[in-house]
């Protein structure tokens, strides 16, 4: 998995709108689907919040929110501890180092966007999932967004073209992918994690978004 640190941390912003078609689509729709669903003085937890930019954008929809931002890098959170300060969102924003505790929070909604694919299928997706349903309110809903396994041979083929050809993906950019492909990600298909949700605490996954190898789902904590 990635450390997400020193450089890697600094580079982040400039890479991950080349490696991920829809990115920008993605936060946008997920951000529309709260703003309607959430009430003014809801509690946003984002785990794996990275520098921040689900912060940055769901601010803009409302002035009252609170965010609990997660992350297990140092460094990215620093960053993202920088873009509040300069933004003036500090007092609005709960910064989390390290792995959630059970219970610690009790959120509206979690967000967990291009995170649960760094993570192995050895139970270590079920723990996230764990600690992501157990810092949830009663009836709080996870939004996640994955890369997803392939539903046709040439699904990886067509998200390396596109990224390459009309996100600039280098052609070392793409190289890497297709060995993070095999070394550095674990996707799963719709079966598994909908196994994985229930037996975490939520219902199964309903879809939201889906563009070349990335789907997103909301799953709603169960009673």
């Amino acid at each position: 998995m990635p450390t997400f640190t020193g450089d890697e941390a600094l580079s982040y912003d400039q890479r991950i709108g080349k490696l991920v078609p829809g990115y920008e689509l993605l936060h946008h729709t997920t951000a529309a689907q709260l703003s309607v669903m959430l009430e003014h003085d809801a509690t946003i937890l984002i785990v794996g919040a990275g520098t921040g930019k689900e912060v940055i954008e769901l601010a803009q929809y409302n002035p009252t929110w609170h965010f609990i931002v997660q992350d297990v890098s140092a460094d990215m959170l620093a960053i993202a501890d920088q873009h509040f300060t300069n933004l003036g969102l500090s007092d609005r924003v709960t910064i989390h180092h390290g792995p959630l505790l059970q219970g610690q929070y009790q959120a509206d909604v979690a967000l967990c966007l291009l995170v649960m694919h760094f993570v192995k299928d050895d139970g270590g997706k079920m723990n996230l999932f764990g600690q992501i349903c157990a810092n949830l309110g009663a009836t709080g809903s996870l939004f996640l967004a994955d890369l997803t396994l392939p539903e046709t041979s040439f699904e990886r083929e067509a998200q390396l073209n596109y990224c390459q050809k009309h996100l600039g993906l280098s052609e070392l950019g793409v190289a890497t992918m297709r060995s993070n492909f095999s070394n550095e990600f674990f996707p799963i298909d719709s079966a598994r994690l909908s196994e994985l949700a229930q037996c975490a605490g939520f219902y199964s996954p309903i879809p939201f978004f889906k563009a070349l190898g990335f789907s997103a789902f909301i799953l709603h904590k169960r009673d």
